[in-house]
């Protein structure tokens, strides 16, 4: 048993390499463009947003919540999340609402305390899985076009997008930091359970040394990108009508995205029905 227990400590350690985060991240921003939640137009998508993003807020009724949660739930696993992100978002859920039940049990609280906790558990959780849901769905021109469709300043929709074309530049300059501090370290040895942890906290500590290399060197190719767009004519582009016109041509509603709407609102009322009868 202790030998299973020590190669399955060892097989989870392994996983946790640059390599394996950086291609995590990627493929959550790039990865999903085959899914149905990335063919979805992206105004629809938006508005979809912006309904599990406010409304769960102003709601305290368990029952909606859950609904709301459920449908969420269906959605991530229907964009195809990477499982990074999904370990992620049950950290920070757990590390917001998960830990006041521990110290409420700790301080004299009791079982009355599960539900309000419960509450803004799902609040949490529903609003964070409508936003990996959306925005792992949507490339960076898609949701540029959905931003400035809807009005929203060019230069708000285009440092979005830009932010999204940033993601592959920083962590190839990340990862080339990181190989440069390996060059001129010493590792520690990373065999059995303590040396692989170890080795976990030499990298955390390599990762910490190369934030102010990391951001100044992106710094300098950002400057470089920026000067290219503007010999290309982008904010002559972003403010003429008839080039904004070409840009959002490409948006059209489909049957998919009316049948995705039409589910959605099909499901919330259902849940409102279900709240009324109780």
């Amino acid at each position: 048993m202790s030998g299973m227990m020590k190669k399955m400590s060892e097989n989870i350690l392994d996983k946790f390499s640059m390599d394996f985060l950086r291609n995590q991240v990627l493929k959550n921003a790039y990865g999903n463009d085959d899914t149905l939640i990335a063919k979805t137009d992206p105004r629809v998508l938006l508005v979809w947003y912006l309904f599990f993003a406010v409304v769960p807020w102003f709601m305290n009724d368990l029952v909606f919540l859950l609904g709301c949660f459920l449908l969420v739930a269906v959605t991530t696993i229907m964009a195809r999340v990477a499982g990074l992100v999904l370990v992620l978002f049950g950290l920070g859920v757990f590390s917001q609402t998960g830990y006041l039940f521990v110290v409420s049990l700790l301080f004299g609280g009791n079982t009355e305390t599960i539900v309000p906790l419960l509450v803004l558990t799902l609040k949490v959780a529903t609003v964070s899985l409508a936003s990996i849901t959306v925005f792992s769905g949507l490339d960076p021109d898609r949701l540029s076009n959905g931003l400035m469709w809807y009005g929203c300043p060019e230069k708000l929709s285009f440092s979005i997008s830009y932010a999204y074309r940033m993601l592959p530049m920083l962590m190839e300059e990340f990862q080339n930091v990181l190989l440069s501090y390996r060059l001129r370290g010493n590792a520690p040895d990373s065999k059995g359970v303590m040396g692989k942890i170890r080795y976990l906290i030499y990298q955390v500590k390599v990762i910490i040394h190369s934030f102010y290399p990391l951001m100044l060197n992106t710094a300098k190719r950002s400057r470089t990108t920026v000067e290219a767009l503007e010999i290309k004519g982008y904010r002559y582009a972003a403010v003429n009508k008839e080039v904004k016109k070409m840009k959002l041509s490409s948006l059209k509603v489909t049957y998919n995205d009316m049948l995705f709407a039409a589910v959605s609102f099909l499901w919330i009322a259902v849940i409102v029905l279900v709240m009324v009868m109780i």
